[in-house]
This record gives structure tokens, C-alpha cells and sequence, in this order.
């Protein structure tokens, strides 16, 4: 490597791992607070996967140390979720039929579970990372609520204080035999845990309630003397490596790649996901493709000591940032918390009753599932409520790449049948442009004198899942201006991932007290608009204009230099507005 280029990588190591100082208190505190809320979490996780609950210590710790240290979003506390834990379950049981037992198959799962590592980090070599970002919304809406389905049905069986079939359908078919034989001791410990967890935040929003409800119920049923399921031994110490027992032998190699993409697959999808949630609070932006490398990275480490993969956690990366966590050390500190507990506390945690994680991750799966994808379900098009439906039942009941497949081909036909529609109205379709300097259509006059305190965006067909990220990415980058005129005479239709993108960028001009104001909004556009409340309840009817020169009119009024007390109360108005509307929907990703 010639020297000046071995002097670059120097200087980027070097920017890459330096630590400023200023921040120690808040990713210390971040850390912790971090590390708390995943205890309980990963022995839940554990136990759901039939790999016990050690395997999502383990998990936790070897994740989210190295997914923090490479990885591309430095806020990012990773560790086993639950869609990635649903998927680990599908693995370890279709190991276990094939080999015979979890003893015999357990160097294939660790295998698997490394494999997926390895097909993540060519996710980003290969900066795939970007990509997954175009998913529309209905996809990802079904996906997920499907995931929080699955969850909730698999812990009905733990809830009433007995083992779990491994699938959705031996659920049904064995639960009226269950329901004859119910432990009832068990339903009071998981209510009781779902209770306390709903609860107590209510109180105190200090400590963790899922903590609360870890240590108070699991204390109680072992002072009274509880007939209920425990968790039973765990190991305390460092893990051991485990990376010699791998083994593909047993399994069809095409099967073993199956359930490794999955694995990978959701794993990016999970993780990336949690990265726009930790950009949009911290008003950074993370590298995409970095961090699937770490992400990668982490999981091989995880199966390298028989850990549960993962990926971004979201709840956990949120408390970690309003803890104070803001760079990579936060993560890391959260692994070396889990460690210290793992040294001293397998003694105790071997006490915790299983209702008690059942009631844990009861709550995780409900908070899983997307309401507001399923509360506008009757407003948006039919087309994306049926791609959201379609991979919504693919998930509980099929396969989770097949409904995710599914999902992504139903939308790309509706749309390519969208298009083709408009076509033939003779309507140009085209990409959202590069907006530093828009061309002015013919019949826009703009008066010098409030030239430099506007700026008009010019949208030319339809808004669809494709336009999402660059019509987001114009909200931040906008010089600064006082209003933003959307002309929407070229937009025939929007669809649900359209209609979000917008609201963010509405959400993100309100930050920096820019109004926006639309001209000739066509029926289908105001019908969308209207029905999740965008307008009234982000735009008010009256920044609504039939024409461009009719918003030129009142614009030379509003931003004249002689009108600074109407310009405020033109701002006032536009608050109160919002202030009074109690349907403002609010994103979710």
C-alpha cells in the first residue's frame, strides 16, 4: 500500500474510533439504563427460541458489543428482538426434527446463526443497505404486525403455565386441550407481569417496568411458594467458544442457506429500521451499509458463543438516547453490564418463573403491531390495505421471506397497474428531481420582494413508496425560507408510504417554523389527505389554494415587510389549529 494511502487509513481509524470526552456522562448513563431493560428481554428471548435462556444473554452481550463498535449508527443498542428471536425459533425446531434432538443439532444452528453473519456483512460490501429503504410501507406495516401476532400466540401456551408448541397451527389444534389443564397460578404471575408493565410507568417512568415486573412478581411467587414453571440452571462466567462445534452435517445445504437469509434479511430490515427511528430523534444520519457490517460482525460473535442472533433494537436504542447515549460507547457499556450480571446472577435468574417471561413478551408483541398501519387501514388506497393484509397472513401462517416476497411483488404490480392507468390519461410520470434549482412552470410569477422568503416544489405525478426517501431528504436540506409551496396540480394519486413521507417532511418544516401551503390539489391527493387528518390537522383549509396565482395574492399580503405582526399571527393561527385537532396521526416506523 503506497504511503499516502496507509496515511489516509490511519487518520480515518482514528476519526472513526476517537471519543469525545464531553459526552461520558450520558453514554455511561445511557449504557446502563440500556443494559437494565435488555435483561429481562433476552432471557425471554432465549427461552422462546428452545435454546434457553442463556443463549439471549449471550446474544445480548456478544451483539450488542461488536454491532456497536462497527457499526453505522453510534446510538444503536442491538440484541435479540423479537421478529429476529420468531425466526431463531423456526430454526432451532427445524434443526431439532431433522437431527433428533437440540443436543445433536446445535453446531448446526450456531452455523446457521454465523452464516446469517456472514450474509449480512455482504449486504454491506456489496451496499445493499441503501436499497432496503424502498420497501413500501404496507409491506412492512403487514411484516411486522404479523411478527407481534406470532409472538403474542406462541406465549398463550406459557401464560396458562405450559410448554408451547413450536407453530402456529399446533397452537389452535392443542389449545382446546390446554385450556382444560390450566395452571392458574401461572395466569395471576403473567397478568400480574403484563399489569405491572402497563402500569407502573404511570408512576415512574425512572425504572424500567419491565424490570419492575421482572424482579417484584418473580420475588413474590418464590416467597409464596408458587406452584408455577422456572426458568431452571444457567451458567454464570464467561461463555465458552463455541465456534468448533458448528456443524452443516445433518441439514440440506439448501435449507441451511434458506434460514440463514432469513435470518439476514430480517436482521437488515429489523436493524435499518431502528436506524431512521434513532436518526429522526437525534437529527443525525447513520451509514446504512456500515452498520449491516456491524451488525454482521455482531452476530457471528453471538453464534461464536452460542448466542441468539439480533439486530437494532428499537425500544432499548430509545431508552439508551433519552438516557443521555449518544456515541458508540453507550452500546458497548450496555454488553459490559449484561456481563457483570451474567458473573453473579445465573443463581437467581434460574428462579425467574417462565409466566413471568411469557408476560414479557405478551407486551413485547403487542407493542410489535403497527395500529396506525391497521387504525388507517379504510382511508388509504385498497391496494396497499390489501399488500398490508396479504403480507400480514403470509407471516402468521406461511413463511416470513415468502410473505415479505409476496408483499414486494403484489406492490410492484399495483403500482406498475397505477402507472399504466395514468399512462393511458396521458399523464407524465416522473422521478421527484434535484430541487436546488427548480425550473418555474409557465404561469408562476413570483414577486421580487418575497422571492428569497419562499420556495415552491414542483411535484410531477404520482407520490409512491419510490419518491419516499428523496421527498423526505428535501425537507433537510431546504435552504432557510419562511414558506414551502407544494404544487400538487401534476399528482393524481398518493399512496400510504407517500402519504407518511409527507407528513414527516411537514413535521420537519414545523421544527424549523416553516409553513407550508398547497396549490391545485387534485381529488384523489385532498381525499388521502384528509382522511388521516394531514389537513386540517397539519395544513389548515385555508393554506389550501385552487390556483398559484391565487397563493401569490395572499402570500404578498402575509410576507410583506410591512406585515411582521401578521406574519406572527399567521404562525399563531397555524398552532391553535393544530393545538385543537386531537387526530393528528403521529409516524411510526
Amino acid at each position: 500500500m503506497p504511503k499516502v494511502e496507509k496515511e489516509r487509513a490511519s487518520l480515518s481509524l482514528k476519526s472513526y474510533f476517537q471519543y469525545d470526552l464531553n459526552n461520558l456522562k450520558g453514554d455511561f448513563f445511557g449504557g446502563v439504563t440500556a443494559g437494565i431493560v435488555a435483561l429481562p428481554l433476552a432471557l425471554a428471548f432465549g427461552v422462546q427460541s428452545g435454546m434457553g435462556a442463556i443463549a439471549g444473554l449471550y446474544g445480548a452481550i456478544a451483539l450488542g458489543f461488536f454491532a456497536a463498535l462497527f457499526g453505522g449508527t453510534r446510538q444503536q443498542i442491538s440484541g435479540p428482538t423479537g421478529p429476529m428471536t420468531v425466526v431463531s425459533t423456526v430454526v432451532v425446531m427445524t434443526a431439532v426434527q431433522n437431527m433428533g434432538s437440540l443436543e445433536a443439532a446445535f453446531g448446526t444452528i450456531i452455523a446457521i446463526f454465523f452464516l446469517s453473519g456472514v450474509f449480512l456483512i455482504g449486504y454491506g460490501v456489496m451496499k445493499l443497505g441503501t436499497y432496503i429503504r424502498y420497501i413500501p410501507y404496507p409491506v412492512v406495516s403487514g411484516f411486522m404486525t404479523g411478527i407481534g401476532v406470532i409472538i403474542i400466540i406462541l406465549q398463550i401456551f406459557p401464560f396458562m403455565g405450559q410448554k408451547s408448541p413450536k407453530t402456529i397451527p399446533a397452537v389452535f389444534h392443542e389449545l382446546p386441550k390446554a385450556l382444560t389443564a390450566i395452571n392458574w397460578e401461572a395466569v395471576l404471575v403473567a397478568t400480574a407481569t403484563i399489569a405491572i408493565i402497563y402500569i407502573f410507568p404511570r408512576i415512574t417512568k425512572t425504572i424500567p417496568s419491565t424490570l419492575v415486573a421482572l424482579f417484584v412478581v418473580s420475588g413474590i411467587s418464590g416467597w409464596v411458594g408458587l406452584n408455577v414453571p422456572l426458568i431452571g440452571d444457567i451458567p454464570d462466567g464467561f461463555p465458552e467458544l463455541r465456534i468448533g462445534d458448528m456443524s452443516l452435517d445433518g441439514m440440506k445445504m439448501g435449507l441451511i442457506i434458506k434460514l440463514a437469509l432469513t435470518l439476514s434479511l430480517l436482521g437488515a430490515i429489523d436493524s435499518l429500521l431502528t436506524s431512521v427511528v434513532a436518526d429522526n430523534i437525534t437529527k443525525t444520519k447513520h451509514n446504512s451499509n456500515q452498520e449491516l457490517v456491524g451488525q454482521g460482525i455482531g452476530n457471528m460473535a453471538a453464534a461464536a458463543i452460542g448466542g441468539l442472533p439480533g439486530a437494532g433494537a428499537t425500544m432499548r436504542t430509545l431508552v439508551n438516547i433519552n438516557s443521555g447515549g449518544l456515541t458508540r460507547l453507550s452500546g458497548i457499556i450496555h454488553s459490559i453490564v449484561l456481563l457483570v450480571i451474567l458473573m453473579g446472577a445465573g443463581v437467581y435468574a434460574s428462579q425467574i418463573p417462565l409466566a413471568v417471561l411469557a408476560g414479557i413478551l405478551i407486551t413485547v408483541g403487542i407493542g410489535i403491531i403497527d395500529y396506525k398501519g391497521i387504525r388507517h387501514v379504510k382511508e388509504v388506497p385498497r391496494a396497499d390495505a390489501v399488500v398490508m393484509f396479504l403480507v400480514l397472513g403470509l407471516t402468521v401462517f406461511v413463511d416470513l421471506i415468502q410473505a415479505v416476497a409476496a408483499g414486494l411483488i403484489l406492490a410492484s404490480v399495483l403500482f406498475m397497474k397505477q402507472m399504466s392507468d395514468q399512462a393511458g390519461q396521458k399523464v407524465k410520470i416522473s422521478p421527484l428531481r434535484s430541487y436546488s434549482k427548480e425550473i418555474p412552470w409557465d404561469d408562476e410569477h413570483i414577486p421580487a420582494h418575497i422571492m428569497d422568503k419562499i420556495y415552491v416544489k414542483h411535484l410531477d405525478g404520482p407520490l409512491f413508496f419510490g419518491f419516499a426517501p428523496f421527498f423526505q431528504e428535501m425537507a433537510k436540506t431546504l435552504p432557510d425560507i419562511r414558506v414551502v409551496i407544494f404544487r400538487m396540480k401534476k399528482v393524481p394519486h398518493i399512496d400510504q408510504t407517500g402519504l407518511y413521507a409527507l407528513e414527516e417532511v411537514i413535521r420537519e418544516f414545523e421544527t424549523r417554523n416553516i409553513a407550508v401551503v398547497m396549490t391545485g390539489l387534485q381529488d384523489q391527493p385532498l381525499r388521502m389527505l384528509r382522511r388521516i387528518n394531514i389537513v386540517p390537522g397539519m395544513i389548515p383549509e385555508q393554506y389550501l389554494f385552487p390556483s398559484f396565482e391565487a397563493c401569490m395574492k395572499w402570500l404578498e399580503e402575509e410576507l410583506s415587510d410591512a406585515s411582521q405582526e401578521d406574519m406572527h399571527a399567521f404562525f399563531d393561527e397555524l398552532d391553535n389549529v393544530r393545538r385543537q385537532q386531537k387526530l393528528i396521526p403521529k409516524y411510526r416506523l
